[in-house]
This record gives C-alpha cells, sequence and structure tokens, in this order.
C-alpha cells in the first residue's frame, strides 16, 4: 500500500512539475525605478508631453488597444513614432517590470 502511495505521489510530483509553465515575476518596484529614470521626461504621472491624448491613463491604453502586458512591453521595446525604442538600452525584465508598473499604476489612475 505504501509503494503505491508514493509511486501516486510521485506520479503526481512528475505531472504537475512537467506541465506548470515557468512565471517570469515581476518587480514593480524595479518598474517604478526604470520607469523615473527612463520614462518620466515624457510621462509624468503617467501623462504625455508630446502627444497629450497618447499617455498611459487607463483609458487612453484601452483605446489604442495599450493595456496589456504585451503591448506596452512591444512599445517600449520596439518603440512606434514619437516613442523611442529601448530594446538596445533595458534588459527585457526592467521591460517587462516597467510594463507591469504602467499597468499597475493605470489601475490606480496614477495616484
Amino acid at each position: 500500500m505504501q509503494k503505491l502511495l508514493r509511486l501516486i505521489l510521485l506520479v503526481l510530483l512528475i505531472l504537475t512539475t512537467a506541465f506548470t509553465l515557468p512565471v517570469s515575476a515581476v518587480d514593480t518596484a524595479n518598474g517604478t525605478a526604470v520607469f523615473s529614470v527612463h520614462c518620466a521626461g515624457c510621462h509624468i504621472n503617467g501623462g504625455n508631453i508630446v502627444r497629450r491624448g497618447k499617455n498611459l491613463k487607463k483609458k487612453a491604453l484601452k483605446k489604442y488597444s495599450m493595456d496589456s502586458i504585451e503591448a506596452i512591453t512591444s512599445i517600449v521595446t520596439n518603440g512606434k513614432s514619437n516613442m523611442s525604442a529601448y530594446k538596445d538600452r533595458l534588459t527585457e525584465q526592467q521591460i517587462q517590470d516597467v510594463a507591469a508598473y504602467v499597468l499597475e499604476q493605470a489601475e490606480k489612475d496614477w495616484r
């Protein structure tokens, strides 16, 4: 009976490990630091000093389909129009962290 129980537990452990996707932890504290150094010049308090309507507020992010980690990381990485690309200046982790920070702040209305 104990052997059967051990076998079942071993199989469950293997299945759990095999089918669990790795999680990339984001660090919004790091995202805050990255944002203050690289983004706040144009996006202070979630605004946009270059193009007012293209700000980082929840409504604008949704309007321009930028309300996901994937969309924000893409534009931070590759840039678009007046937005500079940061793929050569930031690591992938820093980009993920700042994207998470932007979404978190948009939810809080940048308060």
